[in-house]
């Protein structure tokens, strides 16, 4: 950036920046982190080269909300890693194997299918089933309409339905149809 460019992204993200610590603290839940992240956001900008932007204010706004979700999804893999070893752990001393076997059949598929899902439907469902998000805060961040995100999260549960009904032969059969 040059001395005027740089003059002008501090004077525009100083003024922005409550907004957007107010902004990322809602979605993630926790103001210390928010500061960190609109902190982070300030030095990645700091150090690329400039963008030329009309609405500087909302481009960083924009881009304080993505920060959120890309946080909140990043703590979801860290917290699904960290519950899935504390539930085989729990699994292993209370269930018979053969219920243990199951139930990690199941998770296997569902997580399949979880995979399988378009990239907006998996996060969707995960920011909602993993992070305890609404669908009406879901819908602001990603500024969609909340029944666009009802419509996600049917289509998710459905595929999680729809791979835990279908019997393991038919997953491992190449060639098989699927439902």
């Amino acid at each position: 950036m040059n001395d005027g460019g740089r003059a002008r992204f501090v004077q525009v993200f100083l003024a922005q920046r409550a907004r957007m610590e107010a902004l990322v603290s809602r979605r993630i839940g926790c103001r210390a982190t928010a500061a960190d992240l609109v902190q982070d956001l300030f030095l990645r900008f700091w150090r690329r080269p400039e963008v030329q932007v009309e609405a500087l204010d909302t481009y960083l706004l924009r881009s304080a909300s993505n920060l959120a979700i890309d946080y909140l999804r990043s703590e979801g893999s860290r917290d699904r890693a960290a519950e899935g070893l504390h539930a085989d752990d729990e699994a292993r001393g209370s269930q018979a194997p053969e219920q243990a076997l199951a139930a990690e059949h199941d998770l296997q598929r569902i997580e399949a299918a979880l995979r399988a899902l378009p990239e907006r439907t998996r996060q969707i469902f995960l920011l909602n089933r993993i992070h305890g998000c609404t669908y009406g805060e879901i819908a602001r961040a990603m500024q969609l309409s909340q029944s666009a995100v009802e419509k996600h999260m049917m289509r998710a549960l459905e595929a999680c339905k729809a791979s835990v009904a279908e019997p393991a032969s038919l997953l491992r059969r190449p060639g098989s149809a699927r439902r």
